[in-house]
């Protein structure tokens, strides 16, 4: 068995961590960062490119480098931030097969999770090359507020990516467990977590060891996302207005701006003002070149973002509503997520909660390190392990007559849980019961089913054809300690139990799954051969250069007899052999060049030894 790794998988930048020694640490990619844009793209020649690498070629490649991915997994096609996201996405979104989400990069169609688990697939090997051995557990974290479907996905994500996932912790609570790891701490807490495509608030009681969730909010559409598409919609008005033109249809110009806005928003959070100079940008009706340059005021930008902000001081105002405590019972405030760093932020935290948050963890680092965390308590188990009381953001039901929610599992009820209910036919001679699952998703939980998610929907067949009312069908809502949801029922009358998979719409089959582990592993052997045939390139370059600075020193020597010079054109053979080899990139032809120039570095090295003596 190979080592377990925390993943903060998001929206904007991803981190792994593992625990080295009993200590909790964030493992460097290859270019000696900590985090890994959340960014992936595929090539002209169907190569993969990750992070950084992507990063920075999305300019001339937009429609096929996706950023943000995250945003889209688990939602149906028509949900209303997947229509948003059609008008500003510069690559192909697609409906999927299951009313999902689907993007076509270099002429393939790719679902959401199999655009993730490239991207976890990267955070594993980075893990493993800083460890020397195998990873093959992981606990990946989402958003609080993320709904059954969400997890599912990501959890198939992180199976397509080769990783067994133990758990799905929630980040705000993964971020809990970070700052409490190694102290003694009893106070009541908050985890104001504000990422680049998700807003989360966790409340928290921590006491010693134990981390009880208390209750959680969010907006799984609200994040540093949106605080840059303010920044990029004015700029593109500026441009127009000044311009005449608008770029809105220009997938690179936006692509530019879209850089230069999160730039100019990360500047700001250090600095009063900064420029933003794009030349080039575009050209008027005569070819000639028009350029932006504007100055962005930290004023400004705060006055374009303020909205969002106070988004998610009411929604951490509702958090206390439904934990029934106000901003004075809260003994800390710990600030999680990149766009924490923005200044307004930060000021209207603690104007809120009258105190100011705690600094005393690194807001990029401190999920993936809860996550380190929680794989070390579920792979060791020992006695003075914290123990986690998480719960369920959402309610969990089903449709009734009338279109009705009819709440089984309530908000904020710890998990993992197990709740029943009994239902009875409504017509005479009945043999099926149709049950539709829903998972409360607004303010009040109730109502009718139309302001919540459908989880999926299936059938109990096979049933006596009694009068109405008289089978009595019992039917079993479990969430996991995930947060994912099956569900399964039982006829009372007879007592023959019938397990159900709830399959959500947005769900991949096992087939589609069991192929694109396939591919993934497909593209991972080859890219190992490539890496191989790269490294063996070297190798022979190299020893293809000695040789032949050897050949020139002896040259003349070998020269002077008959039997020299046939010695001297095997080894030049050998040489053009080797080139050719090195051209064809075979790993054959390769091996065998690279015995071949070790042998005759060796004998002209003799050689040479003799003529100086």
């Amino acid at each position: 068995m190979g080592v377990v790794i925390g993943i903060d998988l998001g929206t904007t930048n991803s981190c792994v961590a593992c625990i080295e020694d009993g200590v909790p640490m964030v493992v460097s990619n290859k270019a000696g960062y900590k985090t890994t844009p959340s960014v992936v793209a595929i090539t002209h020649t169907n190569k993969r490119l990750i992070g950084h690498a992507a990063k920075r070629q999305a300019i001339t490649n937009p429609t096929n480098t996706v950023t943000a991915a995250k945003r889209f997994i688990g939602r149906e096609w028509e949900s209303p931030e997947v229509q948003a996201a059609l008008v500003s996405a510069p690559y192909e979104l697609m409906k999927g097969p299951h009313d999902d989400v689907r993007i076509q990069l270099q002429g393939k169609v790719y679902s959401i999770p199999e655009i993730q688990a490239m991207l976890l697939t990267e955070l594993r090997k980075i893990a493993e090359e800083h460890l020397g051995e195998r990873a093959t557990q992981a606990v990946i974290t989402v958003p609080a507020y993320f709904n059954d479907a969400q997890r599912h996905a990501t959890k198939k994500a992180g199976q397509i990516a080769g990783l067994d996932v133990m758990r799905i912790i929630n980040e705000p609570t993964s971020a809990a467990l970070a700052y409490g790891y190694g102290k003694v701490v009893n106070k009541t807490l908050v985890v104001y977590d504000l990422g680049g495509g998700t807003f989360d608030v966790s409340i928290l009681e921590v006491n010693e060891n134990v981390y009880e969730v208390i209750t959680s909010n969010g907006d799984t559409f609200l994040g540093g996302e949106d605080f840059d598409n303010r920044v990029m919609d004015w700029l593109m008005d500026i441009f127009e207005e000044i311009h005449g033109v608008n770029l809105r249809s220009d997938k690179m110009a936006i692509q530019r701006i879209k850089d230069a806005a999160e730039s100019a928003k990360i500047t700001l959070s250090s600095s009063n003002e900064t420029e933003i100079h794009l030349p080039f940008l575009s050209t008027d009706k005569d070819g000639q070149p028009l350029h932006l340059q504007e100055v962005l005021v930290r004023d400004d930008l705060e006055y374009m973002v303020e909205d969002l902000v106070d988004q998610t001081v009411n929604i951490t105002e509702q958090a206390l509503r439904d934990a029934k405590l106000t901003a004075q019972d809260i003994d800390s405030v710990l600030l999680v997520g990149g766009q924490t760093r923005m200044p307004i932020v930060q000021r209207k935290v603690t104007e809120f909660f009258q105190k100011s948050p705690l600094r005393s963890i690194n807001p990029d680092e401190a999920v993936a390190l809860g996550a380190a965390i929680q794989s070390s308590m579920l792979s060791e188990q020992t006695e003075d392990s914290a123990l986690l009381l998480d719960l369920t953001p959402h309610s969990l039901g089903i449709e009734i007559t009338g279109g009705y929610y009819k709440e089984i599992i309530p908000k904020d009820t710890p998990l993992p849980t197990r709740k029943s209910h009994v239902f009875t036919t409504e017509t005479d001679g009945q043999t099926v019961v149709a049950i539709r699952v829903y998972q409360g998703m607004s303010s009040n939980e109730m109502g009718t089913t139309d302001s919540h998610q459908l989880l999926g929907e299936f059938s109990i067949e096979g049933l006596r054809p009694l009068p109405r009312g008289e089978t009595r069908i019992e039917v079993f809502f479990d969430i996991d300690a995930d947060g994912t949801v099956t569900v399964s029922g039982k006829d009372l009358d007879t007592g023959e139990e019938k397990s159900i998979v709830v399959r959500s719409f947005a769900y991949l089959t096992d087939q589609e799954i069991a192929g694109m582990i396939e591919d993934n592993q497909d593209y991972e052997l080859q890219e190992q051969h490539e890496s191989i045939v790269l490294d063996m390139s070297h190798q022979v370059e190299q020893h293809l250069g000695s040789l032949t600075k050897l050949l020139d020193k002896i040259r003349p020597a070998l020269r002077e007899s008959e039997q020299n010079r046939a010695v001297l054109e095997k080894i030049e053979t050998i040489c053009r052999r080797s080139q050719e080899a090195l051209d064809n990139q075979k790993m054959e032809d390769l091996y065998q060049a690279d015995e071949y120039l070790r042998k005759s570095i060796q004998f002209l090295e003799n050689a040479l030894s003799k003529a100086e003596r």
